[in-house]
Parts: C-alpha cells; structure tokens; sequence
C-alpha cells in the first residue's frame, strides 16, 4: 500500500465542473457487486460510485482504506454540483471526478456501482 501523504488534496471544484453535469453512465446502476479476480499489472486502484444512499453509505465506510490505496474515483451517477458535493463531502480526503463509466463498464464486465478496481480484481 501507498504511503500516506501530507500534501493536501487537490478536490475537482463542482462550480467549475458544472459544465460537465449531469454524468450519467447507461451501463451502470446501484446494486451488488460480486468479488473477481482481474490482471490489469500497473494499474492505479479505481472506484466508481454515484450519489445515491448505497454509494454514499459505501464511500464513508471505505474512504480510509480507499486513501490508503491511493484509489482515484469516478462519480459515475452524478445529476448535478449539489450532488457532486454531497459525493465529495462523504470523502474529503479522495479525488473523485464526474465521468461517465460507461467504457470502463463494458470493457471489465461491469453492471453495478459502488465498486474498487484494483490490478488484481473487482470487490465491493
């Protein structure tokens, strides 16, 4: 696991992301992800979240651990700035970005959110 560091975070501002709202991703819904193994070598750990209650529920119980992978995220399901905000209030210390998961969906197999991807696999 990565180091902790002591340089602030430099958070996405949702004022400025507005024109990039709403976020929506086709493939994706809420719902249970089932653990499995991948091989993406190199890779930097990834999770996917949106705003609804599952996600935020999610992203407050593994923010920490999340931190401590040096995890990127992507809110996936995001309507607006008041959303984007409530997403990265649950998580200040982690960037998370608005961006369609749509690609990342199809190209691992992917149907539901809140999810960490990391080189060795899919876990919920």
């Amino acid at each position: 696991m990565a180091a902790e560091s002591a340089a602030p975070v430099e958070r996405p501002d949702p004022r400025t992301l507005s024109w990039v709202l709403p976020v929506h991703s086709k493939r994706l819904t809420p719902g249970e992800v089932r653990r499995r193994a991948l091989e993406l070598p190199g890779m930097v750990p990834l999770f996917l979240v949106g705003a609804d209650a599952t996600s935020l529920t999610w992203l407050a119980q593994h923010a920490p651990a999340l931190k401590r992978l040096g995890a990127n995220g992507l809110a996936v399901e995001v309507a607006d700035a008041a959303a984007l905000q409530r997403i990265q209030a649950v998580a200040t210390d982690l960037v998370i970005w608005p961006v369609s998961g749509d690609d990342i969906a199809e190209r691992l197999e992917l149907e539901h959110y809140p999810v960490l991807i990391t080189p060795t696999g899919l876990e919920q």
